[in-house]
């Protein structure tokens, strides 16, 4: 995530891309924009504060060598040379319109800027950001006519929220420039990530807490809902966030020894499907790693716990609480009704 109190947009230039599945042409502008003071204090937050929130971090990409990345390349040049900085933008529109491999990518307005003093990790520095605005809102507009005011509609930029963004900070480590996205229309993950940015998870505690949350998911809906039923399935994933809430760090022995203490037969099970979540999705889950508080309150906050019957009732667990399951639900079957039953302790109702 960034902090942005000190952060100032020093160049800034709109451009159009079109598709080429519809003949839409791109449109450049040949000048950088002079902001009047009130689009200044609309504009900088409307592009910067989606980013504050923002733990995942990227890096540039390429199967041969991570200097022949487009937006990697353009963005060193910028940073080298700041008067390229006009020229460089429609560089990047051009590459972002050879993405247009469908004709579902919708055409849209496209901002680059450049910020000065951008905080990132306690590193101030520049960064570079590239905006793609997809969707406009309708809005009235009064005018004089004659006399009388009249009112037409018109489209403009909501300034609520960024369809599409990225920054690329001018900070490096070991893997190179660090890049941070968002993407709210998320109609395809490859267009914006993968084949106009070409970027990869950066290898720190954010991306390991992430990928290991991520297979104990899947891991309860492929395998334990499958198998052993959905009150299992809640009873895991409730036991999984409070391992992850209780320890700084994560040791997949420690886990297992906590998490399947009640069954021991799931330990070979989770071994088993470790290995086939990472073939299937090309990544590595450590076995050991620091707890990321951030992306566990986030990944938290997706976690589904309900029960949903059949007789239209549902039955609610609390993820913070992975011992109520156990203690006050019971699961058994009615031979008279020939149904199946849960049985629910309490003391009071709210």
């Amino acid at each position: 995530m960034i902090k942005r109190n000190r952060a100032t947009i020093s160049k800034f230039i709109i451009h159009k891309v079109g598709n080429k599945f519809n003949s839409a042409t791109n449109i450049f502008s040949e000048s950088a924009v002079t902001f009047d003071e009130e689009s200044y204090e609309l504009m900088k937050p409307f592009l910067l504060k989606p980013f504050g929130n923002v733990s995942e971090s990227f890096r540039f990409n390429h199967h041969a060598n991570i200097e022949l990345n487009e937006i990697n390349s353009y963005a060193s040049q910028i940073f080298n040379d700041e008067t390229t900085f006009v020229e460089i933008s429609k560089h990047i529109v051009n590459h972002l319109f050879e993405q247009s491999n469908s004709a579902q990518i919708k055409i849209g307005d496209v901002i680059i800027a450049l910020f000065e003093d951008v905080e990132y990790k306690e590193v101030v520095t520049q960064a570079i950001g590239v905006f793609k605005i997809e969707n406009k809102i309708d809005f009235f507009q009064t005018f004089m006519e004659k006399d009388s005011l009249d009112v037409l509609v018109q489209k403009g930029i909501s300034t609520r929220k960024l369809d599409k963004g990225c920054l690329i900070i001018n900070s490096s480590d070991g893997e190179g420039k660090v890049v941070l996205s968002v993407d709210t229309n998320n109609y395809d993950a490859q267009y914006w990530l993968n084949h106009f940015l070409n970027v990869k998870y950066a290898d720190d505690n954010n991306q390991h807490t992430q990928n290991y949350i991520e297979m104990c998911k899947d891991f309860s809906e492929e395998i334990i809902k499958e198998d052993f039923g959905i009150h299992e399935k809640s009873k895991f994933l409730a036991k999984t966030v409070d391992f992850f809430k209780e320890n700084d760090a994560i040791n997949i022995n420690d886990f297992k020894e906590d998490v399947f203490s009640e069954n021991e037969d799931f330990k070979p099970l989770f071994d088993d499907y470790k290995k086939q979540f990472e073939d299937v999705n090309d990544v590595l889950v450590r076995n050991q790693f620091a707890v990321s508080d951030i992306v566990l309150k986030k990944q938290k906050q997706k976690i589904k716990t309900e029960i949903k019957l059949d007789t239209n009732i549902q039955i609610k667990l609390d993820i913070d609480a992975p011992d109520a399951a156990s203690e006050y639900l019971e699961k058994g079957y009615d031979e008279e009704k020939k149904m199946k039953f849960y049985k629910v302790y309490y003391n009071e109702e709210d």
